[in-house]
């Protein structure tokens, strides 16, 4: 062979390896220089190598720990809090300063914790690099770690070995290697040395490649390395995953957006407040004191606590149901869910192929029972014939797997003929010891078949070779002969290959694979087990076709349901053919055009828009097609949870919304995602949602609650600036800090795990974008926080009038507040419907809650404790008095709000 050197400072030709599927392999070796039978030569080796780098992708660098810390305090909440500490060390209130470094030292460690649970994809590439090959150097074998590799390379692969880099196959020996990780197929794919021609084929259709980190499962082979590191297809997937950001969960933005609007509110009054303060001679430190009163109260200190509480809680509930969150806000993502982008091989189906349809010449069985369980029958639909045993013996005879304790070692489709032989009521080992195997012809690529030789007798006791034939149905049907019918043999003529053509093109049409069985009697004294064993499979007898297909999971067809209930639209992304993806997708309800990722790639932006409501599958999709869906998904407004489990999966499970990876997954694809099913079941995904949306649902309750909370003080605040009530300063840090982390939270955890509102899974996920405060939301706390407002103000007025002392007032006003806060938990339950029902009292939490504080509403002005920690003095019962009035008025106000907009729903509804 002539081959020609390339200088070696440049790239070889199509180093990224675009187009040496097209090549033979006597092209390919010349375009690197190089002989297949001698190698590199170690000289030329280390030079590639230290032109185009190792043999490995890039490792992302982790940020040093003190700088991950600081990251912690760039939220705006956490910078407020930080000011607000600086002010009151500036003023010497010591106490509200420390408090507030705790906080946000607290609120910086629990981000931290969380930050460092997701570790990175990127790593975990680079960690399944660690790995040898065997090549060929100066004419010897050799060993050397993979990561030295260059492009040109000759490189010796066998069964048990992993491909370290992407190569063309320029020789094979019943090669097969297992791709699934990286296409998505869940059956080894044969490989050959043959040359491919057409349109470029996606990475799963390259039956002449090999991809680095794919496992040999079968046979030998030889490749030369056409790409390395960062050009191979894994690389490209790492580049994908480089370039792909995380996106900000919801809540997130709600909360930062809450932060901004109630910082600027606050910032307005301080404004307000220095003003008039300075313009009545207000000395700068008793408006500093004040300021600092005002930002504490105004800062919801709280409500990160609460909210990572309710989170965790939310996450270990779903851990018990085997859906691992790796961050907790990805918790209330699941809330927004609109879109399931759902692998299907494992996730939808049990990953398990099963045989449920066997074909004669002249009968048809049905066969019962899925995945590898023994547990099913075979049943005679259709013709005369007394058993199925000779018919599905080629299935059970020429085959290497075994069934043990359930669990099938080999190949997964010959364990699924094996279960057929078991449930057909076969011996197997019996069997199998009753046929001594003689030789075998491996499955190939090429003739698509496998045969074994034993020894056996035929009908008159004479011995004889018989083989058994088993592969796809073309390549079967073109050695027959003739066909057993009945048990006896009959010719194959044209009227049985149209009819047996017709079955696999039914079976097909249905998602099955189809594969042909067949038999051959040979003279002993003529079989050469050392020779040309192919030779030896023709004027076979065939027997059956066997229809299998990997079945959908007995809970996925409700759980698609459910969803579909929720207004969540299901889609299915495999690496199969679309046939098998829209046949599956049919049995699970799923609905929709079944298209190709290819050409849903190549539709404009445009179409691909307008088209994708109407599609339910996407079939031979490769990385970059399943993030296209995902991105595609989001410009309509969707929030895509995406599922998958190859390292194929990784770049889109990271760039949907909600991530989730199969817990049988690879580690790239568990350290991209934003969550793990560790029993990679479809029906856990519709489960995580469910439970998201009831989270979500009592966080918003709880944040029309703190809203509702941080407009009154702000409102007070302002109002006593303006009015110059209690010297612009309503209550002191100590009570505000009492309403915030006493009342405030111990309501938050109520509301939090308050139950499921009524019909939630039946409502429709909030759109992508819409805010928390809406109309009717910001209306609600906006009156109910100006009345409550106007009552506290009036009852200081009302202490300092009629009782001399400002102090009293605010006790009373502190005591109202509480109270107020009371009727405000319950009504913040739900939008619209009345308190003023038993169903109001029907959560435990909220009821002992709701008995504490109220209790501590008294207490906090009767007891000497409690007065000297909070600056309150004693009121009697009459004074108290007020105080209730003023949680009554607001009930009735709160219920006057809810009947008008009950009724104004019911108009709307009407029209």
């Amino acid at each position: 062979m002539t081959v020609r050197s390339n200088s070696v400072g440049e790239p070889p030709p199509s180093a990224s390896g675009d187009g040496w599927y097209a090549r033979d392999p006597e092209e390919v070796v010349a375009a690197f220089g190089v002989d297949p039978t001698v190698g590199l030569s170690a000289g030329r080796a280390t030079q590639l190598l230290a032109a185009h780098g190792p043999n490995a992708l890039p490792e992302e660098k982790r940020s040093p720990a003190w700088r991950r810390f600081l990251t912690q305090y760039r939220s705006y909440m956490q910078i407020v809090l930080v000011a607000a500490a600086v002010v009151s060390l500036l003023i010497k209130e010591w106490t509200t300063a420390i408090l507030l470094i705790v906080l946000t030292l607290l609120n910086a460690v629990v981000g931290l914790r969380q930050e460092g649970k997701a570790e990175s994809a990127m790593n975990a590439l680079q960690s399944m690099m660690k790995a040898t090959a065997r090549v060929r150097r100066d004419g010897s074998e050799a060993e050397i770690p993979a990561e030295e590799l260059v492009v040109g390379d000759i490189v010796l692969i066998g069964a048990g070995d992993q491909v370290a880099a992407d190569g063309r196959i320029i020789e094979a020996n019943a090669l097969q290697i297992d791709e699934s990780a990286l296409t998505g197929e869940s059956v080894p794919a044969a490989k050959d040395a043959g040359t491919l021609q057409g349109p470029r084929p996606a990475p799963g259709d390259q039956a002449n490649m090999a991809f680095m980190n794919t496992p040999v499962t079968h046979g030998s082979g030889v490749l030369v390395v056409t790409a390395t590191g960062v050009g191979t297809e894994v690389g490209k997937i790492s580049g994908m995953l480089s370039a792909t950001g995380k996106e900000v969960p919801p809540l997130t933005k709600e909360l930062d957006t809450l932060t901004l609007w109630i910082t600027g509110a606050a910032g307005l009054t301080m404004i307000v407040m220095f003003a008039l303060g300075r313009q009545r001679d207000q000395a700068w430190d008793v408006l500093f004191v004040s300021a600092v009163s005002l930002a504490i109260a105004a800062i919801p200190e709280a409500l990160p606590t609460v909210t990572q509480a309710i989170l965790s809680v939310g996450s270990l509930n779903l851990a018990k149901r085997n859906a691992i969150v790796k961050e907790l806000p990805s918790v209330e993502t699941l809330a927004f869910t609109s879109a399931i982008n759902s692998d299907k091989t494992g996730t939808l189906t049990m990953n398990q192929m099963t045989a449920v349809e066997v074909v004669t010449p002249t009968d048809r069985y049905t066969v019962s029972g899925m995945g590898y369980g023994l547990a099913g029958k075979v049943h005679h639909a259709v013709g005369s014939a007394a058993g199925i045993e000779d018919a599905i013996l080629p299935y059970v005879v020429a085959s290497d797997a075994k069934l043990v304790d359930g669990e099938v070692v080999g190949d997964p489709t010959e364990g699924a003929l094996l279960v057929l032989g078991h449930k057909a009521g076969l011996d197997i080992d019996a069997t199998r010891e009753g046929l001594p195997r003689l030789a075998t012809l491996p499955f190939d690529p090429g003739y698509k078949l496998m045969a074994t030789f034993h020894s056996a007798f035929d009908a008159s006791g004479r011995p004889v070779v018989r083989c058994f034939v088993k592969g796809a149905v073309p390549a079967v049907v073109a050695r027959a002969a003739t066909a057993l019918a009945a048990g006896a043999s009959i010719p194959w003529d044209a009227e049985l290959a149209a009819r047996a053509e017709a079955q696999t093109q039914r079976m097909g049409g249905e998602g099955r694979r189809v594969m042909a069985a067949a038999t051959r009697d040979l003279d002993p004294a003529g079989f050469d087990p050392d020779g040309d064993l192919l030779a030896y499979v023709t004027e076979v007898r065939m027997t059956s076709l066997v229809g299998m297909v990997d079945p959908p999971r007995e809970d996925a067809k409700a759980a698609v349901a459910g969803a579909q209930a929720g207004h969540i639209r299901v889609r299915m992304v495999t690496g199969d053919d679309v046939t098998t993806g829209a046949a599956i997708a049919r049995q699970l309800g799923i609905p929709g055009e079944a298209v190709l990722g290819a050409d849903f790639a190549d539709m404009s932006e445009d179409e691909q828009l307008a088209r994708i409501d109407g599609i339910g599958v996407v079939g031979r999709v490769a990385p970059e097609h399943k993030v296209l869906l995902a991105d595609t998904l989001k410009k309509k407004g969707d929030v895509v949870a995406m599922t998958g489990d190859g390292v194929n999966d990784a770049p889109a499970i990271k760039a949907a919304d909600i991530g989730i990876a199969m817990g049988s997954g690879t580690d790239v694809a568990k350290n991209a995602g934003r969550m793990i099913l560790s029993d990679d079941r479809f029906a856990t995904i519709v489960y995580a949602v469910e439970q998201g949306r009831r989270i979500y649902d009592n966080l918003t309750k709880y944040i029309r609650f703190v809203l509702l909370l941080l407009v009154t003080f702000v409102l007070t605040f302002l109002g006593a600036t303006i009015f110059n009530i209690a010297a612009g300063e309503p209550f002191t840090p100590p009570q505000v800090l009492w309403i915030h982390f006493v009342v405030n939270a111990s309501f938050g955890f109520a509301l939090g795990f308050d139950r499921e509102s009524p019909g939630l899974m039946r409502r429709r996920p909030r759109p992508r974008g819409e805010s928390v405060l809406t109309r009717p939301v910001l209306l609600t706390v906006g009156i109910g926080g100006l009345a409550i407002t106007v009552v506290l103000l009036g009852l200081i007025k009302l202490g300092q009038a009629h009782f001399d002392s400002v102090e009293t007032g605010q006790s009373i006003a502190f005591t109202a507040f509480a109270l107020c806060l009371i009727v405000a938990a319950f009504e913040c339950r739900s939008e619209t419907d009345s308190v003023l029902t038993t169903s109001t009292f029907d959560s435990k939490q909220m009821n002992w809650v709701a008995l504490t504080q109220f209790v501590l509403a008294v207490l906090v002005t009767q007891m000497d404790g409690f007065r000297r920690i909070l600056g309150t003095t004693e009121i009697n019962a009459r004074q108290f008095g007020w105080a209730l009035l003023a949680a009554l008025a607001l009930l009735l106000l709160w219920e006057l709000g809810k009947l008008l907009a009950r009724r104004s729903r019911s108009a709307r509804s009407v029209q």
